[in-house]
């Protein structure tokens, strides 16, 4: 089994970016740890980040992967192509963000990708990547 976990715009400066938010954690520390607890699973884990649409998108149509956890950054609030791109790989995906996107700026209520995964997962900083691993992995194996 293999799993696809992308990150979006500015995820690459975790561990630097609003630490009172984010905390310290960087998105290495995070893709490590995603990687190992895999490991122990035999998952192989496939770990991208981009600030880029176009290479987010071009990266999930080509992906072999069996599901997806994705943190789309702000893209999740605007970018209906990333949205249409998971909606037409038909990949098991799972929405992730580090803080509660509900209890920030009004315009991050709304989650254009929410609509097209199978769960989110929100508000527990790098353990959110944790949970949503946790889940999608078990949403796999019962849908096998």
């Amino acid at each position: 089994m293999k799993i696809l976990l992308l990150n979006g715009p500015n995820l690459n400066m975790l561990g630097v970016r609003e630490p009172e938010k984010y905390g310290h954690v960087t998105l290495a520390d995070i893709e490590s740890k995603i990687a190992n607890f895999a490991a122990e699973q035999n998952i192989e884990v496939e770990a991208f980040q981009s600030n880029h649409e176009g290479e987010i998108i071009d990266k999930i149509q080509t992906t072999d992967a069996d599901g997806m956890i994705i943190n789309a950054g702000g893209f999740t609030h605007t970018s209906v192509a990333i949205r249409d791109a998971i909606s037409a790989k038909s990949l098991p995906t799972v929405e992730v963000h580090m803080t509660n996107i509900h209890a920030r700026e009004e315009f991050r209520h709304k989650s254009l990708i929410s609509g097209v995964s199978i769960g989110q997962v929100i508000g527990f900083k790098e353990k959110s990547y944790e949970f949503a691993f946790i889940g999608l992995i078990d949403y796999i194996k019962n849908c096998k």
